[in-house]
């Protein structure tokens, strides 16, 4: 298949999946297998796409981070979502994420593992919502330091591939007392410096693998990433609006058996 056309197609995927909560990494390895498309250059490719998802972030929430950004707010925390509400959210899945990186990569990449993920987050986003404790974060601007930093220990859960980062600190702000579209959207802007601190580290290490010829893979993939992760958190966040997380722990149910059947049986 034309490198180009693979590009739109994982470019499509990585935009679709990676905040919604249903695993962009296991449905990278799944579409990677059907395409055919693995290797190095599809390692690095995978990584630099998820730079237009976490621009689209950025784009949707550029009053938020420009508030946060600017030096009085950061010298005088007057409320709100802060610098500090980033920090705490972070600090305990970079830190763990760091320490086991190797391990993580080493051990947990492979399809398997990501479809025990898929089972596992599924049975939390369930758990959630049955057990969901009472609303005290209606906007993302309500969420408390302490509830920033438990989401941010959920989210340590992400490091499993398959389990779904978003699904991972969606169902923990549930159990912490947020609204589901709070939850979401603080799980949205957290990811900013996260994915961003990831996605350097991982490129550095073997940009230098890269040919000229492979930049208009990546850029296509890019730009198409980008418009398609815009696009589905806005619907993404509409859907919360008036419906739970249940759905999608079906359907990752489902993308399990059939990864299981795909990978194992078939």
């Amino acid at each position: 298949m034309d490198q180009n056309i693979i590009a739109v197609v994982i470019g499509i995927v990585e935009g679709l999946t990676e905040f919604l909560p249903i695993s962009s990494t296991g449905h990278m390895i799944l579409v990677g297998s059907l395409l055919n498309f693995e290797g190095e250059v599809a390692s690095v490719f995978e990584v630099f796409i998820q730079l237009g998802a976490i621009l689209s972030v950025f784009i949707l929430y550029r009053e938020k981070f420009i508030t946060m950004l600017s030096p009085k707010r950061v010298r005088h925390y007057g409320g709100g979502l802060s610098l500090q509400h980033i920090a705490v959210g972070i600090i305990p899945v970079m830190g763990i994420g760091y320490l086991l990186h190797k391990v993580i990569k080493t051990y947990l990449f492979s399809s398997f593992t990501v479809i025990i993920g898929l089972i596992l987050g599924a049975v939390l986003m369930l758990v959630a919502e049955k057990f969901a404790s009472r609303i005290t974060a209606r906007t993302v601007d309500d969420i408390t330091l302490k509830q920033a930093f438990w989401v941010g220990l959920f989210q340590v859960l992400s490091l499993w591939p398959g389990f779904s980062r978003s699904g991972s600190t969606i169902s923990g702000g549930l159990l912490l007392g947020m609204s589901r579209t709070a939850a979401a959207e603080f799980s949205f802007i957290i990811a900013v410096p996260l994915m961003l601190v990831a996605c350097i580290y991982d490129l550095m290490k073997v940009i230098n693998k890269l040919s000229m010829a492979d930049f208009q893979m990546f850029a296509i993939g890019f730009v198409v990433s980008f418009i398609v992760a815009y696009i589905s958190i806005v619907w993404f966040l509409r859907f919360l609006n008036k419906s739970t997380l249940a759905s999608f722990a079906y359907y990752r149910f489902i993308l399990a058996a059939f990864s299981y059947y795909y990978f194992f049986i078939r």
